[in-house]
């Protein structure tokens, strides 16, 4: 159960329980959404108050500006590593080769990717 009214502890508060009106409108302020946006997040993550904060930043991310990359903000490496399915270590460098702009980073990883086959075409020929 996900709220225990006797238990006054850390613990307890780490945990959101949509069943009780008060709790869901204080995480929802805390977080900036809706009732219903944080009630749909905690069942699709559960009710640990962090995996809803980062549920919700990276919904927040994806409703946001897609056309900058920031790598300043661990969840939009996370994000930007798994659209391009690259490491954060790979995805920094095409950072700092492409620049900032998703669509240019997009560019660089395919022409990296094609570069890569065709020195593999060129392996086999030779």
């Amino acid at each position: 159960m996900a709220d225990n009214k006797k238990k006054r502890g850390g613990a307890d508060r780490a945990l959101i329980a949509v069943g009780e009106k008060y709790e869901v409108a204080y995480w929802s302020k805390k977080f900036k959404v809706t009732p219903a946006k944080l009630k749909y997040a905690v069942k699709k993550v559960g009710h640990s108050a962090k995996k809803v904060e980062a549920y919700i930043q990276e919904q927040k991310h994806r409703a946001a500006d897609k056309s900058r990359i920031a790598l300043s903000q661990p969840y939009e490496v996370r994000y930007w590593s798994k659209k391009f399915k690259i490491t954060p270590a790979k995805l920094k460098s095409a950072v700092a080769a492409a620049g900032h702009s998703s669509k240019k980073v997009e560019a660089y990883l395919k022409h990296q990717k094609a570069a890569k086959k065709g020195a593999k075409k060129r392996k086999k020929a030779a």
